[in-house]
């Protein structure tokens, strides 16, 4: 897969190290994970908390202590104080509500928590996300200095489902020339960080501008119903 990535980074003028692969383990053994970061892969992504919480204490029995594991799936506000305390970094804030409980149990926890804001560049009612043209996704920004222990590190989006690639290709062009405007805009934050991409679209999101491609099946295989 680094091959892989490396290639598609060459093609697209760009250095190999301005782009990190995460490694989706969602519906993954700890098992799995475990051999992943021997192989040396160092970040991972999780959909639920509650899956994540359950083989938390198996990578510890493991002496898997040395990896980054972030929540990437859509966070419910009643389940942000755990996420907050097991999760490296929370990649799918998609509300100012859910930012604050967050700020708040990392205010708690002693710690500060990297996030990522989710914007929804598709119409499918399935993908969560701030819409980009929307008052939230600036209500949003404009709140995220005054929160502390969150530090904002740029945005996320799922590219919508289609049979012609195109389709990805103009949601992760959107989302830079987003990343693009709202960093003038709000000059004080950081926007780094454009997470877009996954195993059938990575190299095209690299093209784009993509620094964070999320990659479960083309690393582990296909997963088990769940």
């Amino acid at each position: 897969m680094q091959e892989r990535l490396a290639a598609a980074c060459q093609r697209a003028g760009r250095a190999h190290e301005e782009v990190r692969l995460m490694g989706v383990s969602k519906l993954h053994s700890a098992e799995t994970i475990a051999e992943a970061a021997a192989a040396g892969l160092k970040l991972f992504g999780e959909n639920r908390v509650q899956e994540f919480d359950a083989k938390r204490d198996r990578l510890r029995e493991l002496g898997v202590a040395d990896v980054e594991v972030h929540l990437i799936g859509h966070l419910q506000s009643n389940k942000s104080a755990r996420a907050a305390e097991i999760f490296d970094g929370i990649d799918s804030v998609d509300s100012l509500r859910l930012a604050q409980r967050l700020n708040d149990t990392a205010g708690k926890l002693g710690k500060k928590l990297p996030v990522l804001i989710e914007v929804k560049l598709s119409a499918e009612l399935a993908k969560s996300g701030l819409a980009a043209d929307g008052p939230e996704l600036g209500s949003l920004l404009e709140q995220l200095p005054v929160l502390p222990h969150l530090v904002m590190r740029g945005l996320m989006t799922i590219a919508p489902l289609d049979e012609d690639p195109e389709t990805a290709r103009a949601c992760f062009r959107q989302l830079r020339s987003l990343r693009e405007a709202l960093a003038q805009q709000h000059p004080r934050l950081d926007f780094r960080e454009l997470s877009m991409g996954m195993s059938g679209d990575f190299e095209m999101a690299i093209e784009e501008g993509s620094t964070l491609v999320r990659i479960g099946t083309a690393l582990f295989g296909e997963r088990a119903a769940g």
